[in-house]
């Protein structure tokens, strides 16, 4: 590579589309990589290793102190660079322990992203997916680095920085497309990651995003349940069961394309999140992204924790200009989600595991 040449990747937004949160409870997962909203992250050879402040994302000048403090308020204290810089810790790392030898000098890194922010959306996850893959390039350990194994190494990069996720989104962002994922517990003991089956996006019906402008923090819903669950709460275990189930029954409903039994089950999806949870974990706002669909006959559920929601009108164009109006009206911004297939290259899909059996 020579100092001029750069190499680029774009990482999308996801929709947890059904099964979540079970993920992080041994449980499955029906996830597609959303078109709509990506980051980007740029790698140039360098003398040093140097990681970019983004302009706006990184902000460390104010106009004053009461601009800093009003932008944490609403911000917090996260950007981009720390995810970075804890991706590159966590790559160097396993390349080490597993004996890749990194031979290519260092680099400049920097990002972009439009995913809005605290949506429930996986932003953070999609900075640190396209700098994994930026590494994989750069270094050409393409072909050593397992495609299942990756989404570990995005979550073990938010872990170090206390981001508390389950390997869902990074699954579906590293592969693209729409992905059936099982996190049985003898997969994850055994192997460290679950079994994950690529399905055809031309199964999905036409399908609505719905978020807000402003919306809550979508990172305290899982505090009380996870709890519960390490207790042994028999609610929160039989209802991650239940959960579980809906995946593996829209796995089938999708294949047949039988889109009434799709509504139904995105509904109970969302029903029992919310009888687990409760609605003030959940918050208002998010509460009436849900109804505002349902209002209409329109089946609709969370994307992942809270701050936009994925919808589904079975009755056709006539149902989504009801959705429209009755988003506008309720101040929310709705738009066509946008399925992108699978990116993998051959280089990838050679290191995977063999795919699992249709069932």
């Amino acid at each position: 590579m020579t100092e001029s040449s750069f190499i680029e990747h774009k990482s999308f937004a996801r929709v947890g589309l059904l099964g979540n949160p079970s993920d992080v409870y041994f449980g499955r997962t029906i996830s597609f990589s959303l078109g709509n909203f990506w980051a980007i992250v740029r790698l140039e050879p360098s003398k040093d290793l140097i990681i970019q402040p983004h302009p706006t994302n990184d902000l460390v000048q104010f106009d004053s102190l009461d601009h800093l403090v009003d932008r944490l308020q609403n911000e917090g204290y996260y950007g981009g660079v720390r995810l970075l810089m804890a991706i590159c810790k966590v790559f160097y790392k396993y390349c080490k322990e597993n004996n890749i030898e990194l031979n290519g000098g260092n680099f400049t890194l920097s990002y972009d992203t439009n995913i809005p922010r605290q949506t429930g959306l996986s932003g953070s996850s999609a900075i640190v997916c396209a700098a994994l893959n930026c590494f994989l390039d750069f270094y050409n350990v393409r072909h050593l680095i397992k495609v299942e194994v990756r989404p570990n190494l995005i979550l073990s990069a938010e872990r170090e920085l206390g981001i508390v996720a389950g390997l869902q989104d990074r699954v579906a962002q590293v592969y693209g497309g729409l992905v059936y994922m099982d996190f049985d517990k003898e997969s994850m003991d055994k192997l460290g990651y679950g079994k994950y089956t690529p399905m055809e996006i031309d199964l999905l019906p036409p399908l609505y995003l719905i978020y807000a402008e402003n919306p809550s923090d979508s990172g305290k819903v899982h505090s009380t349940v996870r709890q519960r669950w390490l207790n042994g709460d028999e609610f929160i275990i039989s209802s991650m069961v239940e959960v579980a189930d809906i995946a593996l029954e829209g796995r089938t409903a999708l294949l047949k394309k039988d889109y009434t039994k799709f509504a139904e089950l995105m509904n109970r999806n969302f029903d029992i999140r919310r009888r687990m949870f409760g609605d003030d974990a959940l918050g208002s706002m998010n509460l009436e992204m849900v109804e505002v669909a349902r209002r209409i006959g329109a089946a609709s559920k969370f994307t992942g924790s809270g701050g936009a929601v994925i919808a589904y009108c079975p009755d056709g164009p006539s149902q989504v200009k009801l959705l429209e109006d009755a988003c506008r009206e309720a101040g929310f911004i709705i738009q066509p989600a946008v399925v992108v297939p699978s990116f993998l290259k051959d280089a990838d899909l050679k290191t995977t595991c063999p795919p699992v059996p249709s069932s």
